[in-house]
């Protein structure tokens, strides 16, 4: 529409003379700015000295001006001493303009109502009133935590106002929606239909928006049957729409400064300040302002090269694969997005890097902070030495890995596989459809078994069968293998690990053997749980590996039962990975003996293999919950599994029903939150949660079994607390503090204990 040219429609007249007043209302606000800004002073000192909130402040000065017959903008430049700024005198009945409607409408802490705004708001009424039948109409706006509050309001009853004054963010309410990122609704859309005001009004809800964000919404109430709104209706009722955003944009209190550049520093991620770029007022790009120290580039580019630059020009691909999206949701609705894991691919010409991140997103006024976590796999390394790290495990421990796609696809091993089976190094890899064949022939329905779950009940499985050598010996291997699906549930690959436990077969072998020998023979009791007692000296590590490299420093500590009868599972372990990380474990299997301490052996064993594949905690318990499934004696134990980068003091914990580990830090010490997880061979679909903590310089890391607190009387919660508070801090020397601890040890079982402390230099 021009300027000088009348719109012949009636209705488009009344809603343009709608727009020309709301236009000077606008202007009208922009020359009072100064004057507010004297107003909103004084209110502030007010509610300091009067020690009130900021709306009763606001309410004692416009009471305070009206008993002196004097300006409120005149009576807040003398509070402020600023007289010489006051605005000109203005009759005492003008001092504190409120209309009735106003006078109804509920104060919202935090939330100054916008006087303009609700002059707005009955204009609209009075107006699309006459032009269009609505009776009511509402403007609202968001507050920090994605609530609404009813900022104006025409037409409604004051009851029904003050009980819509707050929409708490989980009512979806129609203008929830439209704030949140749905589009602008229309008398008749489905999505106007749920809890609102004006209950069995048909009504249009639309979007303010303000440099491009989402500030809140216009909602217009008509009585049933719904309206049918033309085109040039709807543009005026949009160009109404954007004006009330500009008001409340106004009307709305700054937003506090803040040091960005020691926020930024304060994160121990790598973080990112992002500038909204608008072309039009449409969000078109963001400007990269600042990243923090610990940024890492996954194309390994520096600092100086990132800042002041175009993301999506930057991270293009990423941008294309998900990150540009969940940044303009943030954008728009101003909620913050945290802890999602997404997969983006980073690409600088033919320089690919795929990554799988844990973003965080969050305003920070009118920027976004974007926090991002790359895992240590997706970090550059020294391939050639982590390789040869990996190896080294694999063959320490026994284990190597494969990857085998569909029929007619490709088929990886990793290195020792060839040796398990007594192929010659360069032998074709042996598909698993012809695994039965190098297998013992009584094991041939077992390997068919783990095919049968793997390939068509798409489930995790494992089995312990001999493969035959060209020599005719055989090998005890214990294969586990799981399936991965694509989005529609077909079978793309199968993922997993040989095993070779000819050792433990010879151990188990061996122990059987014994067990005949001192069947008949009257100390047959006292041979065995001293052959167990001995078996457990002699798996569990006489010393800790060496751990200067990494910096850490640990300290173990095992305990026998004070029974030889009792001798139990209880068992430790600290071992230096291939990725630099160091895994941490303790365990309690059920039972006493030679029975429990061979099954000790096997999860000990089977945990340390399992490691070598750089797997996380809770997918390391779920496989071993699997090998405890399968041992003909079902085991089941209690374990703590967790994996500490030494580098950034990061770690990832899951726990098998065992009991949490404790953090001790200058500020005391903190038992770590419980994750979900079951026993070990407790279910066959066992679920283990994975936490994260951080360990700070000079935190210690404590892991315990239940030998060290467990009373008969009292809960194993309160014995924790007590011991930790009698022992004190660990002190520079965690050898006497484990000493100390199973001296103060409440514990009256009598059952043995292991007890692990580390701490990073």
């Amino acid at each position: 529409m021009t300027a000088g040219h009348e719109p012949s429609d009636p209705t488009a007249r009344v809603l343009a003379g709608t727009v020309r007043r709301l236009q000077d209302a606008a202007e009208r606000m922009h020359d009072e700015a100064r004057t507010r800004a004297v107003v909103d002073l004084a209110t502030g000192m007010l509610a300091e000295r009067l020690d009130v909130p900021p709306a009763e402040a606001a309410a004692d000065l416009a009471r305070l001006a009206g008993e002196a017959g004097v300006p409120v903008a005149a009576l807040a430049a003398d509070i402020a001493g600023l007289s010489e700024v006051a605005s000109p005198a203005v009759p005492p009945e003008a001092a504190a303009p409120v209309t009735p409607a106003l006078a109804a409408a509920p104060v919202i802490p935090g939330l100054a109502a916008v006087p303009d705004l609700q002059h707005a708001a009955e204009t609209v009424l009075e107006q699309a009133g006459e032009a269009l039948g609505a009776h009511a109409v509402a403007v609202w706006q968001r507050l920090p935590g994605g609530a609404l509050a009813l900022a104006a309001h025409a037409g409604l009853p004051a009851a029904e106002a003050a009980a819509w004054s707050r929409v708490p963010p989980g009512v979806d309410t129609p203008a929830q929606r439209v704030v949140a990122g749905g589009g602008d609704l229309w008398p008749g859309d489905p999505g106007t239909a749920g809890p609102s005001v004006g209950a069995g009004s048909a009504r249009a809800v639309l979007a303010l928006h303000d440099a491009g964000r989402r500030r809140g919404a216009l909602e217009v109430l008509w009585p049933e049957p719904a309206p049918v709104l033309g085109g040039s209706q709807r543009r005026q009722l949009g160009a109404i729409a954007d004006l009330c955003a500009t008001l409340l944009a106004h009307g709305r209190a700054p937003e506090p400064a803040d040091d960005t550049t020691v926020l930024l520093e304060g994160l121990l991620g790598s973080a990112l300040l992002l500038e909204s770029v608008l072309r039009d007022g449409r969000l078109v790009d963001f400007t990269l302002l600042r990243v923090n120290a610990r940024f890492r580039d996954p194309l390994g580019r520096p600092r100086a090269a990132l800042e002041g630059t175009s993301l999506l020009e930057t991270y293009p691909v990423a941008c294309a694969t998900g990150l540009f999206e969940r940044l303009l949701r943030v954008h728009e609705t101003g909620s913050p997005q945290l802890g999602e894991r997404v997969g983006l691919v980073f690409q600088e010409g033919e320089s690919a890097v795929p990554a799988t991140v844990l973003l965080a997103i969050a305003p920070l006024g009118g920027r976004l902070l974007v926090e991002w976590q790359q895992g240590p796999a997706e970090q550059a390394g020294d391939a050639e030495q982590a390789a040869l790290l990996l190896h080294q495990a694999q063959r320490l421990a026994g284990v190597a890995g494969f990857e085998e796609r569909p029929p007619g696809g490709r088929i990886r091993w990793s290195e020792g596989l060839r040796e398990l089976y007594g192929l010659p190094p360069d032998a074709d890899p042996v598909p698993l459809a012809r695994l039965a064949r190098h297998a013992h022939p009584d094991d041939v329905p077992a390997v068919r078994r783990l095919l049968d779950i793997v390939r068509h009940r798409h489930r995790t499985a494992s089995a312990v069968l001999r493969l035959v050598q060209p020599d005719g010996t055989h090998r005890y291997t214990r294969v586990i293998a799981e399936p991965e699906l694509d989005d529609e549930g077909r079978l793309i690959a199968v993922r997993g690990a040989y095993h070779d436990v000819s050792a433990q077969h010879r151990t188990e072998v061996a122990l059987g053997a014994t067990r005949e020998r001192l069947a008949d023979s009257e100390q047959e009791a006292a041979e065995r749980e001293r052959l167990a007692l001995r078996l457990q000296q002699a798996i569990l590590p006489a010393a800790l590996p060496p751990l200067g490299l990494t910096g850490l420093r640990a300290a173990v500590r095992y305990r026998p039962a004070a029974q030889r009868d009792r001798v139990g599972g209880d068992w430790y372990d600290v071992l230096p990975l291939p990725d630099k990380r160091v895994l941490l474990a303790v365990g309690d299997v059920a039972g006493h003996g030679v029975g429990a301490a061979t099954d000790m052996v096997a999860l000990r064993h089977a945990l340390r293999g399992l490691a070598a594949t750089g797997a996380g905690p809770a997918r390391l318990l779920e496989w071993t919950n699997t090998v405890a499934l399968r041992d003909p004696g079902r085991v089941t134990a209690t374990a703590v599994c967790v994996l500490l980068d030494p580098a950034g003091g990061e770690l990832r914990w899951a726990r098998a029903g065992h009991l949490p580990p404790i953090r001790l830090g200058p500020d005391g010490a903190e038992v770590l939150p419980l994750p979900h997880g079951v026993l070990l061979g407790a279910l066959e679909e066992g679920r283990y949660e994975e936490h994260t903590a951080h360990l700070a310089p000079g935190d210690v890391l404590l892991l315990y079994t239940d030998g060290l607190v467990e009373c008969r009387d009292r809960p194993v919660e309160e014995s924790v607390e007590q011991l930790i508070r009698v022992a004190g801090a660990p002190g520079p020397d965690l050898e006497r503090y484990l000493d100390r601890l199973l001296e103060l040890s409440p514990a009256d079982t009598e059952d043995d204990t292991c007890l692990v402390a580390v701490r990073v230099e």
